[in-house]
């Protein structure tokens, strides 16, 4: 394993994301505060507490997942579509250095970023609500997981993108709604029993109950479940990147 080349693209894509500080930590930061200010204190003020945890702290582990999604789907989308697009791509796949080897540093630095902005929005989180996490292990657990398996995810869309526009479509017409509408500002059980059914079909949906268990010991879906839907998701998104070095889609053309 060529650990030197593995740091090298992972210290890059660190470099670059210090470098914008103000867009890739205060704005996401700045975000989900005000979700804070507005759901938890406007509207949570007003609503009763879910499952016995106060509104407002009950979606602490939603927000901090719809943080994390996005930044791990636009931050590994981006890492890798930039040298495709400028050209230097060419030089990271004729450099001494395996595809298994490219996939970890930049989905490991898009990964590593992700968590480090979840973290921050975690202990944001704690000026405006009071909560305790039940399994900080598991929670870092799901955090790890949940933060690689999307930059995957973002890492496959970065190469199929051809312009910035499409680069930007999948997270914005398909991940966001979807973890919008996987229970992040409230319980599936609030739900009739047919959406209960319809929800069950969105695989962010597990992700979500998943942290939230970690948090509070409540679910909307047993965590088993979760682990597998993460595991199974990561799973795909591995063969289809080993697809995509093996025929050079959209690499080598």
């Amino acid at each position: 394993m060529n650990w030197y080349g593995i740091a090298a693209i992972w210290r890059f894509e660190m470099g670059r994301f210090f470098r914008s500080i103000l867009q890739s930590i205060v704005s996401p930061v700045v975000s989900t505060a005000l979700y804070f200010v507005v759901f938890g204190a406007a509207i949570g003020s007003r609503m009763p507490e879910i499952e016995s945890v106060d509104y407002g702290a009950f979606i602490v582990p939603g927000l901090i997942m719809l943080t994390v999604l996005q930044q791990s789907v636009q931050n590994a989308g981006f890492g890798i579509y930039f040298p495709k697009f400028i050209g230097t791509i060419y030089e990271v796949l004729s450099a001494p250095i395996s595809s298994l080897e490219i996939v970890i540093g930049y989905v490991g630095a898009a990964a590593t970023k992700s968590m480090l902005i979840g973290l921050i929005i975690l202990v944001t989180s704690l000026f405006f609500v009071d909560f305790s996490i039940v399994h900080p292990v598991l929670m870092l657990a799901f955090l790890v997981l949940t933060s690689v398996s999307f930059s995957l995810l973002g890492f496959i869309l970065g190469i199929w993108a051809r312009n910035f526009e499409q680069l930007n479509l999948v997270p914005l017409l398909v991940v966001t709604p979807l973890v919008f509408l996987g229970g992040s500002f409230y319980s599936v059980s609030m739900l009739p029993p047919f959406w209960q059914n319809v929800s069950l079909l969105n695989p962010v949906l597990y992700l979500v109950s998943g942290f939230r268990w970690s948090f509070f010991g409540t679910a909307d879906v047993p965590v088993v479940a979760s682990l597998a839907a993460i595991f199974v998701f990561a799973g795909l998104c591995l063969g289809i990147v080993w697809w995509i070095f093996r025929t050079g889609f959209r690499l080598k053309s």
